[in-house]
């Protein structure tokens, strides 16, 4: 496979570009991004101690293995960096890549992972040292004099190592493993990338540049699905032979012209790609069935050839499409002189784009367990946004944000992470489909909790939340800023509401239904988590053939609770109805009470209370969760235990049943299956709270009483029902559900009531 190295134009600048260069320049000194001349050589002295530490970890080895004297006084191992630091391009508080060279007897599992890692832990002046030997490329994390570093280790065919080692050629990949070609890959590649462009320093100042604007714009995170430095930095070389005698002002314009343009999955290539003989795999889709799927593909221009940007996924594409459009946008009116630099680095309002979002909460004990715990985490985060687009069929859209936000007024060590969510325009939605996710977020958190290291007190939880519901901490101010008003007329605004209560036109009636798993967690400790209700979209209320009331209470919620932590979780029935949250004391018995029954059209009832830290009080609360019953609603009692119990009492009396009152109570209620009928709420167009048809809730709420009653498990009756689509008249159903819940208390009373003759004659 080839690429052509034409330059599109050779045109190079005119005064007006090289007085925008210079701006630019300006704003990049200002901004920041370069590091002072002292920091500069504190790396310098930090890479030469940590090169002493490698060179006489070798010579420790190779006299342990009984070489000789010589070969001790000839080992060595060579320390290379690659990344931001080898390209030129990084900034203050950037960590630095390095990778240490060793001969073919050191090895990685044993001596680098345990032996180098005992070394490094009884130094001094390193802290936060975290091995990950199972990373795709192993790795060894750790700050050396408060630098960050991360090391790779890549042994080589060689008994000794030479100082002056050249491991852009292909010798070096001579009889080593698919992991150390890996480790390898990345000097390779800043190697090829330096010797490629036509202008390095024009690279430079382009790529910082661009780097900085994709951080603001929170598409630069190739572990959330975009670009990390090694695939801007190819995108960038890529420009530069494009244009070789343009500035970085005209490269910048140029950068966002060429990809606002660009036809994905069509590769980005430095060079053509290289076969050469040695068996390791390279990039190509006419014979890797696997690389056809690759949305974005970025080729590294070192053998073997590779995509490194094989995360980015079909939401995350189309995020980093429409920035692009926005940085072509911005540029062509700062070359019109109608905008200046800032405004190209504006800060994406992530948290103003959609209206529906995904939290992330992780919590640990403390901050170790936490950063230990946070990395598995957000490795993994990539894999939720493709399991959603997957179960979706790509209807449902994620936009995962790389930014993590904790709340500072909670005392734990935790963290939060948050993905937008949208439909995909133009795809047409049944009437009354819904995107349920619960399955998919079980599946996640199920990988999440095979973390090997896990510790108690790892908790996760993903929990669905509203835009208006993001909590305040995530924004700059600590406060959300208001949204201006603007004057709408009365159809559109009944439009936005209902695409805010979680509606989304696009049906014959204008109306889809959304229902979202969600999990949450609070602290009503300052160092205990535990788990809080989540909030699911909401669903308006519509005109009831039975009421006649019409209500968009944006406050009211359907409720969904999931709960999970790192040794599973539990998942409850989604609560019917408009929610809304009214605070009250903290109670234990407030999560132990039973539902009652209650006559239809009532007011309110009480379906769950769930706790959550005051933190300005750091006391516990409870947050009640209240039903509102405008609409028809058809209640069935929470168990038939509670019926039967007060019936008898009243019709036969406690004392004719003497001791055996609880007793026989208790064999009915498991003769009967314990059947629990919750409430079960109407709106007018069709669909329940719960997401489903009400027709078909009602024929599974009765398939479910009678196969109960039968003996008959009650997950198959639900299957039967989903199978038959049977719709008869609600009112009718509605009366059928309560006489069945009659039919089988008479049949207790009956039983209860013969029995006690039989006492009495006796």
């Amino acid at each position: 496979m080839t690429t052509s190295n034409k330059p599109i134009s050779l045109a190079g600048p005119v005064d007006a570009d090289v007085l925008r260069t210079a701006q630019l320049n300006k704003f990049l000194v200002e901004a920041g991004l370069y590091e002072t001349v002292e920091e500069s050589a504190r790396r310098e002295e930090v890479l030469g101690e940590l090169d002493k530490i490698v060179k006489d970890w070798v010579k420790q080895l190779t006299s342990q293995r009984g070489y000789t004297d010589q070969m001790v006084e000839e080992a060595n191992a060579v320390l290379f960096t690659f990344g931001s630091y080898r390209l030129g391009v990084h900034g203050p508080g950037a960590d630095i890549d390095t990778l240490c060279v060793g001969p073919s007897y050191v090895n990685r599992e044993e001596d680098f992972f345990i032996v180098l890692h005992e070394i490094l832990s009884q130094t001094e002046e390193v802290t936060h040292l975290q091995p990950v030997p199972d990373a795709h490329v192993p790795v060894m994390k750790f700050k050396f004099h408060g630098i960050s570093i991360d090391l790779l280790y890549a042994s080589v065919s060689l008994l000794v190592v030479p100082s002056d080692l050249d491991i852009s050629q292909e010798s070096v990949l001579y009889e080593i493993d698919e992991a150390t070609v890996r480790s390898l890959t990345g000097c390779r590649v800043a190697d090829q990338i330096l010797r490629l462009v036509p202008n390095i320093e024009n690279f430079r100042t382009t790529l910082r540049c661009l780097k900085h604007w994709a951080k603001r714009r929170g598409v630069y995170s190739n572990v959330t699905g975009f670009l990390g430095g090694v695939n801007w930095a190819l995108l960038v070389a890529r420009v530069c032979q494009l244009y070789p005698n343009a500035v970085p002002s005209m490269l910048v314009s140029r950068f966002f012209r060429v990809f606002t343009q660009w036809h994905w999955p069509t590769p980005v290539m430095l060079c053509a790609i290289e076969e050469e003989e040695l068996g390791f795999p390279v990039w190509d889709p006419r014979k890797n069935p696997r690389d056809r799927t690759h949305h974005m593909p970025i080729i590294t221009p070192a053998y073997p050839c590779m995509n490194s940007s094989y995360n980015v996924s079909t939401s995350t594409l189309r995020v980093m499409i429409e920035q692009f459009q926005f940085g072509n946008k911005i540029c062509q009116e700062i070359e019109l002189n109608k905008a200046n630099w800032s405004a190209l680095f504006e800060p994406f309002n992530f948290f103003e784009a959609y209206k529906n979002y995904l939290q992330v909460d992780i919590i640990a004990e403390d901050d170790e367990d936490l950063r230990l715990w946070k990395g598995w985490v957000e490795s993994r985060l990539r894999q939720l946004t493709l399991k959603i687009e997957r179960d979706t069929y790509g209807k449902l859209q994620c936009h995962p944000y790389p930014s993590e936000y904790a709340d500072p007024s909670r005392q734990c060590a935790h963290c939060s992470f948050f993905m937008g969510l949208s439909r995909k325009e133009g795809v047409k939605i049944q009437e009354g489909q819904a995107f349920d996710i619960r399955g998919t977020v079980d599946e996640f958190r199920h990988e999440i909790n095979m973390y090997m290291f896990w510790k108690p007190g790892m908790e996760l939880a993903v929990s669905h939340v509203r835009r208006k519901e993001i909590p305040a901490y995530v924004f700059p101010e600590g406060y959300r800023r208001p949204r201006p008003q603007r004057h709408v007329n009365h159809h559109q605004q009944s439009d936005k509401n209902a695409t805010e209560n979680g509606t989304l036109t696009g049906s014959p009636d204008g109306q889809l239904k959304r229902k979202l798993a969600s999990a949450g967690v609070d602290d009503t400790e300052p160092c205990r988590s535990v788990k809080r209700a989540s909030v699911s979209p909401v669903h308006p209320k519509t005109s009831s053939p039975l009421s006649g009331n019409v209500s968009d209470d944006p406050t009211s919620n359907n409720q969904t609770k999931v709960t999970s932590n790192a040794s599973g979780g539990s998942q409850n029935s989604p609560s019917s109805g408009n929610v809304e949250q009214a605070k009250c004391s903290s109670s234990s018995q407030a999560s132990e009470k039973s539902l009652d029954s209650i006559p239809s059209g009532s007011k309110c009832v009480k379906v769950e209370a769930a706790c959550s830290g005051d933190v300005t009080s750091k006391q516990a609360n409870c947050i009640s969760h209240v039903s509102d019953s405008t609409a028809p609603a058809v209640v069935v009692s929470t168990t038939l235990k509670r019926v039967a119990e007060k019936v008898v009492l009243e019709l036969v009396g406690s004392e004719s049943l003497g001791g055996n009152n609880a007793d026989l109570l208790q064999i009915t209620e498991k003769d009967m299956g314990n059947v629990l009928a919750e409430k079960v709420h109407f709106g007018g167009n069709g669909v329940s709270q719960s997401g489903l048809h009400e027709e078909l809730e009602l024929n599974i709420l009765i398939e479910v009483l009678s196969k109960a009653h039968a003996g008959v498990n009650s997950d198959g009756s639900k299957k039967l029902a989903l199978r038959h689509g049977l719709k008869p008249n609600p009112c009718t159903l509605s009366i059928a559900v309560v006489l069945f819940s009659l039919y089988s208390t008479f049949r207790y009373l009956f039983a209860t009531f013969c029995r006690v003759s039989l006492i009495s004659t006796a």
